[in-house]
């Protein structure tokens, strides 16, 4: 029964860590580097990740700067800076690609947070998926005689224990980034 607690919580972390990289990628009003992780650029016949063909910095708190290692790629990662789906413009002068994140309105931030609670909600229906899967497999495992019902029970109290510790984690981290938007 042990090895069936130690993979629920590996399995409950899945939809967490998910949830914190989705989140990672909504815009806040101040630049991050992490809103550029899904852009590929065809280099060579390639898809290739942005920060495999050019250097990103942040030199300020509302701009990135994209200076590509091959100056003919410039026109490439524009092209699919603007293709993707970050809502934000890029500013080409010839050498470097300018991202200007603009400030957010008040109207905007609140359904920015309505999309995080969302994604929330949703990451806390696949943790009681996993819930539901494991309790099905100690159920199971009890009607075939392989765990007794006291292990059963001690079981299914285990899985309802950490249920709830992922579902306070999701809340935390729907939290910090609601707090994250809705700063000015």
């Amino acid at each position: 029964m042990d090895e069936y607690i130690e993979d629920l919580g590996d399995e409950m972390d899945k939809p967490v860590r998910h949830l914190r990289s989705e989140l990672a990628k909504k815009r806040t009003g101040r630049a991050s580097l992490a809103v550029l992780d899904d852009i590929r650029i065809d280099y060579y016949g390639a898809p290739t990740a942005l920060q495999g063909v050019a250097t990103l910095t942040v030199p300020e708190a509302r701009m990135i700067i994209v200076k590509p290692w091959d100056p003919t790629m410039l026109p490439a990662i524009e092209k699919a800076i603007s293709m993707s789906n970050i809502g934000i413009t890029p500013n080409n002068d010839g050498k470097i690609i300018r991202l200007a994140f603009p400030e957010l309105t008040g109207d905007r931030r609140k359904s920015m947070v309505r999309e995080v609670e969302q994604a929330g909600e949703k990451c806390k229906v696949s943790i009681r998926g996993v819930r539901k899967d494991y309790n099905d497999l100690l159920k199971s495992a009890q009607k075939d005689g392989e765990i007794s019902e006291d292990d059963l029970k001690r079981g299914l109290e285990m899985i309802q224990k950490s249920t709830d510790a992922h579902c306070t984690k999701v809340d935390d981290v729907v939290k910090a980034k609601a707090k994250e938007i809705l700063e000015v």
